[in-house]
């Protein structure tokens, strides 16, 4: 399967447009996390803990939305978008949305 944000695939031509296609991930931050993210903001440096959180995110929904394709008969995806939120209470939830248009490539 190729994934690509650009709207077509240099050198291959799309037959067919299948729709579109998309994948959700929603995950929450425990309060350890959190705790340890609000110490590393205030000395600074990156939060390991909410990085990984969002590849994790990130990975469930691109999947999702791979398996969407697979489904419909496409080989690629194109024109795809990724999408960040959080959500709940004090944001403890963060969300991530993919989307993307299933083609099949010649």
């Amino acid at each position: 399967m190729i994934l690509t944000t650009t709207p077509a695939v240099e050198g291959r031509v799309i037959e067919q447009y299948l729709g579109i296609v998309v994948g959700e991930a929603i995950v929450g931050a425990n309060i350890f996390k959190d705790f340890f993210a609000g110490i590393r903001d205030i000395v600074g440096g990156r939060s390991g803990a909410y990085e990984e959180e969002l590849q994790k995110a990130r990975n469930i929904a691109i999947q999702e939305m791979t398996a969407s394709a697979q489904a419909l008969g496409a080989n690629a995806i194109v024109g795809i978008d990724l999408d960040y939120e959080v959500l709940g209470q004090g944001g403890s939830m963060l969300m991530v949305t993919v989307s993307g248009t299933a083609v099949v490539l010649k």
